[in-house]
């Protein structure tokens, strides 16, 4: 299975309708999981404190948080091209000008940061349900899904490490707008790249001339519940960030904090490649909650850790099934979220795995004083276990097809 998961990915992304938009859609992805780091970077090169480049990094987030789902909702409704050619020009001119011409303190700053984090090109938004639409067999698209999954964990870990390499060979602010650009021109060769002949550019939002419910894909009961397990399950990710330092710095090896760290990421590589299947002939909302149990076991696995070595091996160990887990949340979202809002509703799920990390790291720093790593590993197994009881609660409603979908070619 290890040589076919890649054998599969080979096939699929080489295909000529697919190959253009899935490449072009890797570009554009580069800036999502390195800017905030490079943001603290480039106004701590500009002379800023830490509590002014925290801030700048912070608005950013911001900016993205709030802009994404509006920006998708245009995607929904104008189709991709229009979107992802404005986005693509305006967000890398935003974080030029915030590098060459503002510096901390001055109000252009925080100003620059807000709109670089809502003119983020919506790549993420648009491939995913590309992938719902294009002409795939069921297995295929889930192939699809795992790739995406998998491609998240490689850009969570490569995109920093070639954001360092840029830096040797000149400054933090040429090196975040170097990456500005390299994503502005994947987003404009996304929204370039032609799709296949029967596949319109969108889904008619409004067949009979009602206008569409404020909440969008939200409103769909499938769609809430699998974005509250996902936003759960993201909470014990958060607690863990705060904790695996924190246990490292305690056993005495502090530098070796980002290596132990790494091993969960490699952990979820390694699950999509060794683990991965296109076909099960179990339906996807059935395997869904067993891979978030999985998960949940997982997250315990550092409560048996003695030391930074077998904790990077209980993270590695532990982190096998999150990438799974990423793949089958994709494939409900195509599923249960109504057709003509898919960009919106991949977008809310990624939203919802955003606001748990964040709470995660939030609550894990309240806890870590009085309960210390340990109690907050344990913190973060109880609250992974309970999404695992949520997903099993509600997998029957997950397996609940949207009455408006895309159309599939099986």
């Amino acid at each position: 299975m290890a040589s076919g998961v890649p054998r599969q990915f080979l096939v699929l992304l080489t295909r000529p309708h697919v190959a253009g938009a899935a490449w072009w859609s890797v570009v554009s992805r580069l800036p999502v999981y390195l800017m905030s780091l490079a943001m603290v970077l480039v106004v701590r090169e500009q002379g800023g404190s830490y509590a002014q480049a925290g801030f700048v990094a912070a608005l950013y987030t911001l900016g993205m948080a709030v802009g994404s789902p509006l920006v998708a909702r245009r995607v929904d409704r104008m189709g991709r091209r229009a979107v992802l050619l404005v986005t693509g020009v305006a967000y890398p001119a935003a974080l030029a000008l915030l590098v060459w011409a503002t510096r901390p303190g001055d109000w252009a700053q925080p100003v620059a940061a807000v709109a670089a984090g809502i003119a983020l090109p919506p790549a993420n938004a648009v491939m995913r349900s590309l992938w719902a639409r294009l002409p795939l067999r069921d297995e295929e698209r889930e192939t699809a899904y795992l790739w995406e999954a998998l491609l998240t964990e490689v850009l969570v870990i490569g995109a920093p490490l070639m954001l360092a390499g840029l830096m040797l060979a000149g400054s933090a602010g040429t090196a975040v707008v170097t990456v500005a650009a390299m994503g502005g021109a994947g987003a404009v060769g996304l929204a370039l790249t032609p799709l296949p002949s029967g596949v319109p550019e969108r889904k008619p939002t409004d067949t009979h001339g009602t206008r569409r419910p404020w909440l969008g894909p939200m409103r769909t009961p499938a769609m809430a519940v699998l974005t509250a397990v996902m936003a759960t399950c993201a909470v014990p990710v958060g607690l863990l960030t705060l904790a695996i330092p924190a246990f490292v710095d305690r056993h005495g090896s502090t530098g070796g904090t980002g290596v132990v760290y790494a091993c969960w990421g490699v952990g979820s590589a390694l699950g999509a490649l060794l683990l991965g299947r296109s076909t099960s002939e179990v339906a996807v909302h059935r395997r869904f909650p067993w891979l978030v149990l999985a998960f949940a076991l997982g997250v315990g696995l550092p409560l048996l850790a003695t030391s930074p070595l077998t904790l990077g091996l209980a993270l590695a160990v532990g982190g096998l099934p999150i990438a799974l887990v990423s793949a089958g949340e994709m494939t409900l979202v195509s599923q249960v979220a109504d057709g003509r809002l898919l960009a919106e509703a991949f977008t809310w799920a990624s939203l919802a795995t955003v606001v748990g990390d964040a709470l995660g790291q939030q609550v894990g720093g309240l806890l870590m004083e009085p309960l210390g790593p340990r109690g907050v590993f344990a913190v973060a197994l109880a609250t992974a276990l309970a999404g695992a009881a949520l997903a099993f609660a509600c997998r029957t409603l997950l397996g609940t097809k949207a009455i408006e979908t895309a159309e599939h070619t099986t």
